[in-house]
């Protein structure tokens, strides 16, 4: 239980925390395409099982790799793609406790 407050606490606070203190005038919009970034989740209807509450997703899943992290770091350089790139390094970050928690 403490696993799945961490992880869905992380997935939906830690985009409305930064969109609230970076983006404040804006924060509703910020925060909408952060959470877009859930996205990248699309990767686990290529993992069998899909779901698996014991599985690392980091460096598993395809958009979840290293590869994809390196990514959306270099993501975060243009401005029209800064607020999604958050989003998806809060995402790889909430999915990052998953793997401290196992």
């Amino acid at each position: 239980m403490l696993r799945f407050c961490v992880h869905y606490g992380l997935h939906f606070g830690l985009p409305l925390v930064i969109a609230l203190l970076v983006f404040r005038k804006k924060w509703p919009k910020a925060y909408l395409i952060m959470l877009s970034a859930f996205v990248i989740d699309l990767d686990h209807l290529l993992a069998n099982p899909i779901f698996d509450p014991n599985r690392c997703s980091i460096n598993f899943h395809p958009l979840h790799s290293y590869y994809a992290i390196v990514v959306y770091i270099v993501l975060l350089q243009p401005k029209p793609t800064r607020v999604f790139a958050i989003g998806l390094l809060a995402h790889i970050i909430a999915d990052s406790a998953d793997c401290l928690l196992i």
